[in-house]
């Protein structure tokens, strides 16, 4: 292959030339209609208006308080570690793959809820102490990340 082989790898869109006359179609107003807002330089209104009408947001009533400081951990149960072998490090990427965990948000948390049959050394961000007890009693490990 040399240089003047080269081809584009997928061909660029032509983009569309308004306000070149009524022959192309986006002549005269450029596709904006006539007059109004919208027609208008810096025109439009932002997003989420409605006219001057009550927005669909501040028509909805709103209950407590949502804390967006909060962390937020994916959960997971002594349970599910039944999956993974004996002598098996658990982390994060590897509860991923087994698709137990869908995403990492701030950290996975293991609570106790059923039982587990399995040694297996668990690193996550935080544990109940339920769980805690029933890997340790299995013969696995418990590391906080």
């Amino acid at each position: 292959m040399k240089l003047h082989e080269l081809t584009p790898a997928q061909p660029a869109k032509a983009c569309k030339r308004i306000g070149r006359g009524n022959g192309s179609g986006n002549g005269k107003t450029a596709g904006k209609g006539h007059k109004g807002q919208k027609a208008r330089s810096g025109g439009g209104v932002r997003i989420g208006f409605e006219g001057g009408q009550m927005p669909l947001m501040r028509r909805i009533p709103k209950r407590g308080f949502n804390n967006i400081f909060a962390t937020k951990y994916a959960i997971i149960n002594v349970s599910d570690l039944n999956r993974f072998n004996d002598g098996d490090v658990v982390g994060v990427t590897e509860l991923i793959a087994a698709g137990l965990v869908k995403k990492e948000y701030d950290g996975v948390k293991v609570l106790g809820n059923g039982d587990i049959t399995v040694k297996v050394t668990v690193k996550a961000a935080k544990f109940s102490k339920s769980a805690v007890e029933k890997i340790e009693k299995a013969g696995g490990k418990t590391e906080v990340m």
